[in-house]
């Protein structure tokens, strides 16, 4: 479970990285970041 939760960061991060092209950008990729982390971590939590 951690392994796939870090991947999911980990991939969420890193694609954040690639498409960031303004200040106003990065903010958005962040939320989305973080939107993709939360419904990872909901799914692992539904399936405990």
């Amino acid at each position: 479970m951690k392994k796939l939760s870090l991947l999911v960061i980990a991939s969420a991060f890193l694609m954040s990285l690639t498409a960031c092209n303004t200040f106003k950008g990065v903010g958005q990729d962040i939320s989305a970041a973080g939107s993709g982390i939360d419904k990872a971590a909901t799914s692992v939590q539904n399936k405990m």
